[in-house]
């Protein structure tokens, strides 16, 4: 499946951004105006191809992709397209990412993120103020990149477990929010039941016509869907453990 507390540099300061949470790690001058130049670039391209969101922009913003992207592809991790991972995974495309976390809306919320990936959306998750994130990744080296990587970079608060997210494990409870970081044939009723009253799961679902946006919602008289004519080009969602790897 794959495919984003506070932090602490390496002196073991505090090292939070405005909104408490935490920010990357610091860079020299000349390296810090043209990351800003590209920065900018990248968040104008996301404008450009319809994510209006301001919060997650701002989002995208402060999260550098390319910290979490191997290290062959970094120099295109700026660009709105998927960057491969291993295992046969996918680092999904920026666009997808925004479109499908201004769905969701995180804020304030306990969310299980389905596809850990490289951790990228985990990490973007907490910037957007997540309360608590939860984060299933079912490829062991996925998951143990994805960790180190969260915590190199001051996003130690999010939970990165290996496990079938299309089944998951009882003890790690309920959820305000699910998000699916791939495409699935129908919805798990496992995963459904796994949302708090009022909550809500966005994913991909597979139609003849290509994935699109799925929203669920847990209202009183039961959950309801709706397909939306969004097209996300996102991966398949692969359920179960992985053997290997």
């Amino acid at each position: 499946m794959s495919q984003d507390h506070e932090g602490q540099d390496h002196e073991g300061h505090d090292h939070e951004g405005r909104d408490g949470a935490p920010e990357p790690p610091g860079l020299e001058p000349a390296e810090e105006a043209s990351g800003a130049v590209e920065t900018a670039a990248f968040v104008l391209g996301l404008r450009a191809r319809g994510v209006r969101d301001a919060a997650v922009l701002g989002a995208m913003e402060r999260v550098p992709r390319e910290a979490f992207a191997p290290l062959a592809f970094r120099d295109l991790a700026r660009r709105d397209i998927a960057l491969p991972l291993p295992c046969g995974q996918t680092m999904t495309a920026p666009s997808v990412i925004a479109t499908m976390l201004a769905a969701l809306n995180a804020q304030g919320a306990r969310v299980l993120e389905i596809g850990t990936g490289s951790g990228y959306a985990t990490a973007l998750l907490l910037r957007l103020g997540a309360a608590e994130v939860v984060s299933l990744e079912r490829y062991a080296l996925l998951a143990r990149n994805a960790r180190s990587r969260l915590d190199a970079l001051g996003f130690g608060a999010a939970m990165v477990g290996l496990a079938d997210g299309c089944a998951p494990p009882e003890e790690i409870g309920t959820f305000d929010r699910i998000l699916v970081n791939g495409t699935l044939r129908d919805l798990p009723p496992g995963l459904i039941e796994r949302l708090n009253p009022g909550g809500r799961l966005v994913g991909a679902l597979g139609t003849s016509a290509g994935p699109r946006l799925v929203a669920v919602a847990l209202e009183a008289d039961g959950p309801w869907r709706q397909v939306r004519e969004t097209p996300l080009r996102i991966a398949p969602l692969t359920p179960g453990l992985a053997a290997a790897l």
